[in-house]
């Protein structure tokens, strides 16, 4: 089983690396296309224009980032999710799980590996990168890869609904709604993706049925609709 998150907005500082793009995964298909985003993308900071840097970043006002420093992608990206993740308090098989089986989509670099490293930046999502629309940038090659590097695997896909842009699976995959007090929830359905993504880590669940046997707290499956080829897993939260 692989399973797909999205990334965070919010980001750790610091590095422990030079940054090589050249050395994040699939580059063979995708490098062309992150060295040209990459380079649009510091044209906008070298230009100085603070409105166009501020439209970028989503930031009140310019920042200062070090690009030449990188981090894993796992430790680099500090949202809801991640911190639910805690992925620094897992041990060594989970970390080795979580790196063989998951994938993190990034608005600047397509998709990544948790261990592939990458710099400290900041791109709104959804925000054109120097006039490119990201998601349509990425989407073609990244339906054609994916779907090849994910033919022998079950999908659960624990993305926000945004990183549909980028890559919809060709074949079943499984999505979770998280349900509390008779609605869907939005922003907590952030800490319950890491939530269920570190219990799958922590028991190595190779399959959706090995994820549904775990007693996760506060979670109880309520039902499961289909349309088409995306599978959704409705889940109530039961916490006060």
């Amino acid at each position: 089983m692989k399973i797909l998150l999205a990334p965070s907005e919010s980001k750790n500082a610091g590095g422990n690396s030079r940054f090589d793009i050249g050395k994040l995964s699939f580059d063979e298909s995708l490098g062309a296309l992150r060295v040209e985003l990459w380079d649009k993308y510091l044209s906008v900071f070298k230009s100085g224009d603070e409105a166009q840097i501020c439209a970028l970043t989503g930031l009140k006002k310019p920042d200062i980032f070090d690009f030449s420093t990188s981090l894993e992608a796992i430790l680099r990206y500090s949202g809801v999710a991640y911190d639910y993740l805690d992925y620094g308090s897992l041990d060594k098989d989970a970390k080795g799980f979580l790196e063989q089986n998951l994938l993190i989509f990034s608005n600047l670099f397509g998709v990544l590996k948790p261990n592939d490293k990458v710099p400290c930046y900041k791109l709104k999502q959804g925000e054109k990168c120097a006039g490119i629309e990201v998601a349509n940038y990425y989407k073609s090659v990244l339906s054609a890869v994916l779907d090849q590097y994910l033919q022998n695997d079950e999908i659960l896909d624990l993305r926000a609904g945004f990183y549909e842009k980028f890559y919809v699976p060709s074949k079943e995959y499984i999505v979770l709604k998280f349900i509390k007090g008779g609605k869907v929830v939005s922003h907590f359905a952030k800490a319950y993706r890491g939530l269920v993504l570190r219990y799958i880590a922590m028991n190595a669940c190779s399959s959706f049925d090995e994820f549904l046997a775990l007693k996760i707290p506060d979670l109880k499956l309520l039902e499961i609709t289909k349309i088409k080829n995306k599978i959704t897993y409705s889940f109530e939260i039961s916490q006060d």
